[in-house]
């Protein structure tokens, strides 16, 4: 068995041989209300003064126990804790439930790792404050990606499509004598806005077009990425680049919906980038 998250932070109870292939879906897509078990565990609170409790409800799921997804609901003093969504995992996995499975490592907004969905909005729980939301705090792995456990999402296929656009520099030409390619501080600017994308998928999992054409589309994520040595002008095979692209379903998939920059956490914008290959299409067609 495996699990999916459905649109609208439902579940998909799926079927699939082995992890990373294409699930089957065995019909039984339900809302939070009629799937879910809900455990509730409180950590042993012994100051009885404590009133900054927040309530996390963290989506569990784990392929060896064959039980279905389930909603696990934690207890947690803030005055005790970091004030990041991060901070409050790392307090539960420390001192509630050691079972508890995420992703995470340079806490500082750089690394990607800990992308989830918090409170309805795929984003980073390194950068995400508690304080944000007002009433209990849900938290769902990166919608209709499989599942790998709990809160760790199967990344084999996002992964295998970046490195389907090589993801490098290119050339034909040796390097200069010095070793080093260089650029004019304008040609260098072109690349403000693409460079900084740290592979979260954030944006690529909150695109439709993504949830339905994953396979074949390369999703915003990777477009902006492959739109990055696009627009280097030290990269020389930029004809080789858009040839790659030049497809009914790697590109032209994205139907400009805008999801996919309204969520990234570092506020870039994967909808422009993919237009600007678009209108490059374009413009060497005449």
């Amino acid at each position: 068995m495996s699990a999916r998250l459905s649109v609208g932070q439902g579940v998909e109870t799926t079927e699939t041989s082995t992890l990373g292939q294409t699930p089957i879906n065995t019909g039984a897509s339900t809302g939070l209300s009629r799937l879910h078990r809900w455990n509730y565990h409180s950590p042993e609170i012994k100051d009885d003064q404590a009133t900054n409790i927040k309530r996390f409800n963290i989506y569990r799921w784990n392929e060896d126990d064959g039980e279905n997804p389930r909603i696990d609901t934690y207890e947690v003093d803030l005055d005790k804790c970091g004030p990041m969504v991060l901070d409050a995992l790392i307090k539960i996995k420390n001192e509630i439930d050691p079972t508890l499975t995420f992703r995470r490592s340079c806490r500082e907004g750089v690394c990607g790792s800990c992308a989830m969905n918090i409170g309805g909005k795929n984003t980073l729980a390194c950068t995400i404050d508690i304080a944000a939301y007002k009433g209990d705090v849900n938290i769902f792995p990166l919608p209709h990606m499989d599942v790998v456990k709990d809160l760790v999402p199967d990344l084999n296929n996002a992964y295998a499509q970046l490195a389907s656009i090589e993801p490098w520099m290119k050339t034909q030409t040796p390097p200069p004598p010095d070793g080093e390619r260089l650029q004019s501080p304008e040609d260098r600017k072109k690349l403000d806005g693409l460079y900084e994308c740290i592979l979260c998928f954030c944006c690529a999992t909150s695109c439709p077009s993504y949830w339905w054409n994953g396979d074949r589309y390369l999703g915003p994520a990777i477009l902006l990425q492959a739109y990055r040595w696009i627009a280097d002008s030290r990269d020389e095979y930029t004809g080789d680049r858009l040839d790659n692209l030049e497809d009914p379903f790697r590109l032209y998939r994205c139907h400009t919906i805008m999801n996919c920059s309204k969520t990234c956490p570092k506020g870039l914008n994967p909808a422009k980038a993919i237009a600007e290959i678009k209108k490059l299409m374009i413009k060497r067609q005449g």
